[in-house]
């Protein structure tokens, strides 16, 4: 079993020394990645329903500091060597692909190959309309610039068009260390779990509630691609208890198929994060 942090760039983490104690302390203490998230603006007010919560709205003020998570891990990266840099997730359909797959590969070659990119569809329609970007045609454009990134990925020269993207002869360098980076599908919808076996390197559903259901959405869309199932890593989020029935309850998420689980920050104060991820370590992380 592989762990991670989740939310990893929010509150106190958001400014330099937070983010330098969040990945070193996470470094240290054994999670293997850290996840980050993303949201370019949030209009006061929005009426959008936030699909993880009941009351429809995100448990954040709107006050609260959010970087760009591609930034915030390139700052992460220089400060590590081993952890994982991971979105979790990044919503795709807002962004010129082009310069996605430029800024994803840079991080990747710089950090060593370390990129782990979760995307998804988003759902603050508010959001969309104010940076310009069709709300009701996310899907297919997620689809759309996934297959384009993975493209420009090669390095050679490309040719692409599938009515949502157009480039011709384009070479994109540098090239992610090992041809391509990941992708991992974010999403609790039996969409997300199809698109994730049709075309995910993992999928990142974000709950474990009705997962058995969502991985076998996931594995009869793998299996009609005509894809290695088992080639998907599956990543859930937990809670971050350190007793008994947390360690039980990663074993039967284990034995179901899942790969990973990722935390919330233990703390949001930078000066005791590291102990606390630490004890996590050693109380958890060391049972795995």
């Amino acid at each position: 079993m592989k762990f991670g942090i989740a939310v990893a760039n929010i509150m106190g983490f958001a400014t330099s020394t937070g983010a330098t104690a969040m990945g070193t302390g996470a470094e240290r203490a054994g999670f293997e990645s850290i996840w980050t998230v993303e949201h370019v603006l949030v209009p006061a007010g929005y009426e959008s329903s936030y699909p993880y919560a009941r009351n429809g709205k995100m448990p954040a003020p709107d006050s609260m500091d959010l970087p760009d998570p591609l930034i915030w891990l390139t700052w992460v990266a220089a400060q590590t060597t081993t952890i994982k840099l991971a979105t979790g997730v990044l919503v795709v359909p807002q962004r010129n692909p082009a310069i996605l797959a430029k800024e994803v590969a840079t991080l990747d070659f710089l950090s060593g190959g370390r990129v782990e990119l979760g995307v998804g569809v988003g759902w603050l329609e508010e959001e969309f309309n104010a940076l310009g970007a069709p709300f009701h045609e996310r899907g297919r454009r997620l689809d759309s610039y996934v297959a384009a990134m993975r493209a420009l990925w090669k390095g050679e020269e490309t040719d692409y068009d599938d009515g949502f993207v157009h480039f011709e002869r384009a070479v994109s360098r540098p090239m992610p260390p090992a041809g391509s980076v990941p992708i991992h599908i974010g999403g609790h919808s039996e969409a997300a779990a199809r698109r994730a076996g049709r075309l995910g390197d993992g999928f990142f559903p974000g709950t474990h509630e009705d997962l058995p259901h969502l991985l076998d959405v996931m594995r009869r869309a793998a299996d009609e691609a005509g894809r290695d199932v088992d080639a998907i890593e599956v990543t859930v989020t937990i809670d971050g208890k350190s007793d008994a029935d947390a360690i039980a309850n990663i074993e039967r998420l284990a034995s179901s198929g899942v790969d990973r689980v990722v935390i919330p920050p233990l703390s949001f104060d930078p000066a005791a994060i590291a102990d606390a991820l630490g004890t996590y370590g050693e109380r958890v992380i060391s049972r795995f």
